[in-house]
């Protein structure tokens, strides 16, 4: 599977457009890990677990839109955007959206 946030492959042709599929992830973070990167923020550095997190959480948007092109009968996701936002009413989940055109090139 092919996966870019360009509008084409270079090198291949587009021979047929399935639509628009999605991928989604929301992570909590819990108190330890908050209490830990406020701590980060007070004396710098990058926090890890939120980083973790972050990562965590992309890869299984990743999985989401790859999963629903190829069930599409795709073999590549074109124009791919990817979002991060924060939700809650603490700001505490952190969510990864992620949307593109799947194809088969």
């Amino acid at each position: 599977m092919i996966l870019t946030t360009t509008p084409s492959i270079e090198g291949k042709t587009i021979k047929q457009y399935h639509g628009i599929v999605i991928g989604e992830a929301v992570m909590g973070a819990n108190i330890f890990k908050d209490l830990f990167a406020s701590i980060r923020d007070i004396v710098g550095g990058r926090s890890g677990s939120y980083e973790d997190e972050l990562t965590k959480a992309r890869q299984i948007a990743f999985r989401e839109l790859e999963q629903e092109a190829r069930n599409m009968g795709a073999n590549a996701v074109v124009g791919i955007d990817l979002d991060y936002e924060v939700l809650g009413d603490k700001n505490s989940m952190l969510m990864v959206s992620m949307s593109g055109t799947a194809v088969t090139v």
